[in-house]
């Protein structure tokens, strides 16, 4: 089950702002961005959020991969995203697949300030 958890929240993002508002957008480009990297969607859910008067917020969404899965969450208001993208290698290592879904959606985004960490799942406790 070991596998890379890439997590990132992004600050000020300056990219066009319909990658932050609309949800057709923002999935496209995701699911092309993991097919691109040779990785595997199995399906996609994005959520477009609106204010009262029916214009479009925030954008939430996930592609599932056969190797996981890319999560993505926008706040267009203070153009902030948080993204994880996390994939499995258990029958290859897709580590290298997920590094570029992760930069490209950094490239796309824009971002002035970036906080993020590379976890490693499934490593054994070494007392184990």
């Amino acid at each position: 089950m070991q596998g890379l958890h890439l997590i990132a929240d992004l600050y000020r993002c300056d990219c066009d702002p319909a990658v932050l508002l609309d949800r057709n957008v923002l999935e496209s480009r995701c699911v092309d961005f993991c097919k691109d990297a040779g990785l595997t969607p199995l399906g996609a859910y994005f959520y477009q959020f609106c204010y009262d008067d029916g214009d479009p917020a925030g954008v939430t969404g996930t592609v599932v991969l056969a190797e996981s899965h890319v999560a993505i969450h926008t706040w267009p208001e203070t153009r902030a995203v948080t993204l994880d993208v996390y994939v499995c290698n258990f029958s290859r290592d897709n580590s290298d697949r997920a590094r570029h879904v992760y930069a490209q959606l950094q490239q796309l985004l824009k971002p002035e300030e970036v906080i993020e960490k590379d976890i490693i799942r499934g490593e054994l406790p070494e007392s184990a």
